[in-house]
């Protein structure tokens, strides 16, 4: 199989079979270079030790003051990671624009994925009171990986054609998953012992830190060598050329009027999936603050939750091959609910409830992004996927300022993280009913792609 001008899948014999699988699994490696920074970055570390930095330079009220702004010591990494989409959604509709323009994505790729990974191993310098460093190689971090996600994402339908597409994503996702378990275990030896390796405990964390950005750029070698790059169709040709971020996000969205029904997908996915980033990025702040559990117990917890989610990913890509990708996420959001709920009831200092909680979540977790983004690759018309899936990042990293957003203000208000993790249930439960009336085979062509047996 190859790809036409317009990133078509055509067959061609056994020469092309090969190539589009050393596509596809030189595609996964980029998942397995990434997903270390979401997961020991983003979910385990950074949040108690940036608020544990904050704290150290707080006032006697327990307030930071950025910029002059008074801030609740608790409150700064649930800001940080609302004001780095901010900078995202500047940057990620020019990066789609310009990837279906020119066809060129490896060079972006590359970009965007280095600028990451060079601001997380900087994060080994964040200690003391230097709050505002941690908090700003994190807004550059979180920025850089979602311009990286517009264009990794959009090579799927490029490498995989519409019966694959459940199966190839879910793959990724796994891979993920798999190199943030591998990672994990390492970080929780280093971290554990860190008297035994001579390390203060800030120092074992700053390790932990920096390694995923130096995996992050390592292993992105291998997609950048594989990966290739497809000629610019006619419909990438003619997209308009100089506008600003917001400009070419409205353009992008009043292309997208002519296809009503993927925009209630993304609709409803920008509900769903700002819940799931909020759970993702907050876990660690409420297990450790609110239910007074160790870092040890957390870093485990999420090691679970890793290696769960690979068998959860491949385990919903079979179910969405009987039952369709649109109902096994509904499936999942109830689970989500579900979960959230009893994570309220939780009672502190009690990890073996805390460990049931992260094995139902990893069950769901990769399996209900995977399955949103093959499903979202059928809603894209061709020749404009970089463009599209720019928008679709947006409701999947670029607009999840909203879930931490409401949380820091729940806690900021109430003082209280039981109040915040349970008022996610509302992004759930509109997520659900916005999804539930998408008729996704009629969406499918409307965007004038052929319609799956199963979706």
């Amino acid at each position: 199989m190859t790809a036409d001008a317009a990133g078509d899948i055509t067959t061609t014999g056994p020469d092309g079979d090969r190539e589009r699988v050393r596509e596809q699994r030189g595609w996964y490696f980029y998942d397995f270079a990434c997903s270390v920074y979401s997961t020991s970055v983003v979910t385990v570390f950074l949040g108690p030790y940036l608020t544990s930095v904050a704290r150290a330079a707080a006032d006697a009220d327990g307030y930071v003051h950025p910029l002059g702004i008074p801030v609740r010591a608790g409150s700064l990494f649930a800001y940080a990671v609302s004001a780095s989409v901010v900078l995202a959604v500047l940057l990620m509709p020019l990066a789609g624009a310009w990837a279906d323009r020119t066809g060129r994505k490896k060079p972006l790729l590359a970009a965007a994925a280095y600028t990451g990974a060079a601001a997380t191993a900087g994060m080994f310098l964040v200690g003391g009171d230097r709050y505002l460093l941690g908090a700003g190689l994190l807004i550059v971090a979180n920025a850089s990986l979602a311009v990286s996600m517009v264009v990794y994402n959009a090579y799927l339908p490029e490498i995989a054609g519409p019966a694959e597409r459940d199966r190839v994503s879910s793959r990724g996702w796994a891979f993920g998953y798999s190199s943030g378990a591998l990672v994990l275990v390492a970080d929780l030896v280093l971290y554990s012992g860190h008297a035994r390796f001579g390390l203060s405990e800030s120092e074992a964390v700053r390790i932990c830190l920096a390694s995923a950005g130096l995996w992050w750029g390592a292993f992105t070698v291998i997609p950048l060598r594989r990966l290739r790059d497809r000629a610019a169709g006619p419909a990438r040709a003619g997209a308009p050329r100089g506008a600003g971020g917001l400009r070419q996000l409205a353009a992008t969205l009043r292309d997208m009027r002519r296809h009503p029904l993927t925009l209630s997908f993304l609709l409803a996915y920008l509900f769903y999936n700002d819940g799931v980033q909020t759970v993702i990025s907050q876990a660690s702040i409420y297990g450790s603050e609110e239910l007074d559990l160790d870092q040890t117990t957390l870093i485990t917890a999420v090691l679970l939750v890793q290696l769960l989610a690979v068998a959860g990913a491949l385990l919903m890509a079979r179910l969405a091959r009987t039952h369709g990708a649109k109902r096994t996420i509904l499936g999942s959001l109830v689970v989500w609910i579900v979960i959230l709920v009893t994570g309220f009831f939780l009672p502190a200092a009690s990890p073996g409830w805390f460990y049931a909680l992260a094995a139902a979540i990893g069950l769901v977790l990769g399996g209900s992004q995977a399955l949103s983004r093959s499903l979202f690759s059928h809603l894209v018309p061709r020749g404009k996927e970089a463009e599209y899936f720019a928008a679709y990042e947006l409701s999947d990293r670029g607009l999840s300022w909203l879930g931490p957003l409401f949380f820091g203000l729940a806690y900021q208000l109430t003082g209280s993280y039981r109040d915040a993790i349970v008022s996610l249930v509302i992004f759930f439960g509109v997520g659900f009913v916005l999804l539930a009336r998408v008729p996704v085979r009629r969406a499918v062509a409307a965007a004038g792609n052929p319609v799956p047996d199963r979706i």
